[in-house]
């Protein structure tokens, strides 16, 4: 029996580990014919406990998948039960290798390991059936586009659920049999299998031998199976997980969008050339390595698009779905752009076809659909809830650059912004002069930099475009520059000095306009010698801190709100009036999301006495997005619900007196929202959105309980 059983598994276990190597061949075929992206390896070289920590907290620690409490811990089961019964497989290879009653000295003569063992497969099976409640509960047959699960792959997700399945009871076949025959060393340490054992009591010996041969055979057969199905399939991501996630961006995919690269290393634009250099992503074959590692990886559980404004507001972008129908589009072309030009030459026209060789990347009849690369808000929900960390705004930001940069293929209403971006230094086309009418309004002076900063000034105040030129933005610049004033702190100005950062150009793809403002504005900086910036617009305040180091300038950015929390807390800004207000606080995606401020903004309200504030349903990480965010404040929303109607509706549950926020792009968005509530009877009369340095200043200055009604918008 013993030589029928060996012949049988090896045999087996042949077959499969052909078949699995012969399909990770394919794949790693595919990840090495992607572009370079040498910062991936380095920053794991530069800081190595950094990678440890990502792959105990994210991988073993699951930390965002526990975000989603019931999946979460099922998740965690059916993970640790992959990796704690590795143990048991080990036992079993032994059984097959050296006989049935072979152990293995030290770790079978253990009773507590077999009862981590049976704990765990128990614990996985607990984790297969709350999954299987969670997919039949969220099936897309019945409640469509709102299930997550809505476009996976399904099929391949019930197999996976009975695999497993059939690893756990196969396994407790096998060992209760061991114990029936007096070969499993634990005892009722492994107190299921002990259970299990019973059923076979009167058996003889032989019979029990050949049951024992048939279990192990069983469950080594079931491993071997599902190993071929996992490299086949989306849980490929077993193993390539803890890869992406080690090679993530630190610390995650967030705050500053990457500068362009070809080759390996960043974009000169005075020197490149269309016809050689990587200008974004045009085809497949241009994504780097990590760009295909991240499709690859996708579990298509829909957590990403679950969270995302523009799917939860009809509109075609999932990024679940952008994510895999690259994938699916790279695994069809892969033969072709794998191949060598000698190969290439021949393939049929047929074959071409099916490989989708002329299929364009973006296009109408494309695998990825204009209105879903332009659907995208950059708001980082997808990337914040990813559990194995597919950077998404990257891929979606580099297919834009191409589409913008080589194709001149954007939405028209775009171009005017750009055009004076370029032509007036701001968003609006408004002259530079303007940027300083503000201070008129003010009591007292504030310094404007003529040539180098002071050398008592503390913060240069970055006003920005919204800041110094929209009505609604200008009461919190206004706010700002007096509490700043109250608290003693010494600030300037640049005045028409300042331009635009760049933001909206870079998050529509316009690289080229970014690096000309970029670098303007940091000569400018560096030249007056700044060197601690304070502002008002989060997407300011991201690009001053995270991207402009990437161009030559490096300052310490604080946001307003942080500053603002800090003074008070020393006691240098003190509330006194009360306001008797309801409030509800919108999280500004790139103040939140992307670089993770939460607390201070919340912490200055708390301060101010009367305020109640009542979070909305989606805040904080999962914060909804007001719509404005990559380059779309400047971009007609054509398709289903407004992003920032479907924000005040959620609002509005909270009955508020006032919303308050730290944006200025989300003051006008949320403000024309208010205001079209308004005029339907479905918003009072009263409300309005406020910037938190607003409601500061009012109590400081004692100016009573009811805030100044905002004016229309002046766009």
């Amino acid at each position: 029996m013993f030589w029928i059983t060996l012949v049988i598994g090896l045999a087996g276990t042949a077959v499969a580990v052909a078949f699995a190597g012969r399909r990770v061949l394919f794949l790693y075929g595919i990840a090495t014919s992607g572009q370079p992206d040498p910062e991936r390896t380095l920053q794991v070289r530069r800081a190595p406990r950094k990678a440890v920590e990502g792959q105990a907290v994210e991988v073993l620690g699951q930390r965002k998948l526990l975000k989603w409490t019931l999946a979460g811990v099922s998740h965690a089961a059916v993970m640790w039960a992959f990796i704690l019964l590795i143990t048991v497989y080990l036992e079993a290879a032994v059984a097959l290798l050296f006989g049935l009653d072979a152990k293995i000295p030290g770790l079978q003569t253990w009773g507590p390991i077999g009862f981590v063992q049976d704990t765990i497969a128990l614990a996985c099976t607990a984790g297969l059936i709350a999954f299987t409640a969670i997919r039949i509960k969220n099936s897309p047959k019945r409640l469509d586009r709102g299930s997550r699960f809505s476009g996976s792959h399904l099929s391949g997700a019930w197999i996976t659920l009975f695999m497993i399945f059939n690893v756990i009871w196969t396994m407790f076949l096998f060992r209760g049999v061991e114990w029936a025959s007096g070969n499993l060393p634990y005892g009722q340490g492994a107190y299921f299998s002990y259970l299990v054992g019973h059923l076979f009591d009167g058996l003889s010996h032989d019979t029990l031998e050949v049951l024992e041969s048939v279990g192990l055979l069983a469950h080594i057969a079931v491993a071997l199976i599902f190993l071929v199905f996992v490299v086949h399939s989306k849980h490929l991501h077993i193993f390539l997980a803890p890869l992406n996630v080690m090679f993530k961006r630190q610390p995650d995919g967030l705050g500053p969008a990457q500068p362009m690269m070809s080759g390996g290393k960043p974009l000169d634009f005075e020197e490149a050339d269309p016809d050689t250099d990587v200008f974004g992503r045009g085809k497949i074959e241009d994504f780097t390595w990590k760009g295909l590692l991240d499709m690859a990886t996708c579990t298509e559980c829909g957590r990403c698009q679950s969270q995302c404004p523009a799917w939860n507001t009809g509109k075609p972008l999932s990024p679940k779905m952008l994510v895999l129908e690259l994938r699916d589009h790279a695994l069809a072309k892969a033969p072709y752009f794998t191949a060598s030009q000698e190969q290439r030459e021949k393939f049929t026209d047929a074959q071409k076809l099916a490989m989708q060789v002329d299929t364009e990347l973006v296009g109408e009849g494309g695998v990825i659909h204009p209105d879903v690369l332009w659907s995208c808000t950059n708001c980082g929900a997808c990337v914040e809830q990813c559990p194995v960390d597919i950077e998404h705004i990257d891929h979606i930001l580099d297919m834009r650059r191409f589409q913008v940069m080589i194709e001149s293929s954007f939405p028209s209403e775009a171009g005017v912004m750009l055009k004076n971006l370029e032509n007036k230094g701001n968003p609006w086309g408004m002259s530079e002069t303007k940027r300083l009418e503000w201070v008129q309004e003010l009591d007292f002076e504030v310094d404007v930099v003529d040539d180098k900063v002071s050398q008592d000034t503390e913060y240069l105040f970055w006003v920005g475009c919204a800041g110094a030129l929209e009505d609604r933005a200008k009461k919190t610049t206004k706010a700002v520059a007096e509490l700043l004033h109250i608290a003693g702190v010494k600030f300037a100005v640049l005045g028409p000095m300042e331009a635009c950062t760049g933001d909206p150009a870079r998050r529509l793809g316009m690289e080229f306009v970014f690096q000309m403002l970029g670098q303007q504005n940091v000569e400018t900086l560096n030249d007056a010698g700044v060197t601690k910036i304070v502002a008002t617009c989060p997407h300011c305040f991201n690009t001053l801190a995270n991207e402009y180091p990437q161009i030559g300038g490096n300052y310490q950015v604080v946001h307003h709100t942080q500053l603002l929390a800090h003074l008070v807390e020393e006691g240098r800004l003190t509330p006194l009036a009360p306001i008797e207000e309801n409030i509800t606080y919108h999280d500004p995606c790139f103040l939140g999301r992307h670089n993770k401020v939460y607390k201070q903004p919340r912490d200055i309200m708390a301060t101010v006495p009367g305020v109640k504030t009542q979070e909305m349903h989606r805040h904080k990480d999962r914060g909804f997005c007001c719509g404005a965010g990559g380059a779309r404040m400047w971009m007609e929303e054509r398709i289903g619900k407004r992003i920032n109607t479907e924000r005040v509706d959620e609002a509005l549950q909270t009955d508020p007196d006032t919303v308050s926020t730290a944006c200025p792009f989300c003051l006008v968005m949320l403000g024309d929202a208010i205001n079209e509530k308004k005029n339907q009877g479905a918003a009072k009369e009263s409300l309005e959105v406020v910037d938190v340095s607003q409601l500061l200043i009012r109590s400081i200055k004692g100016e009573g309980t009811t805030p100044e009604k905002e004016p229309a918008t002046t766009e």
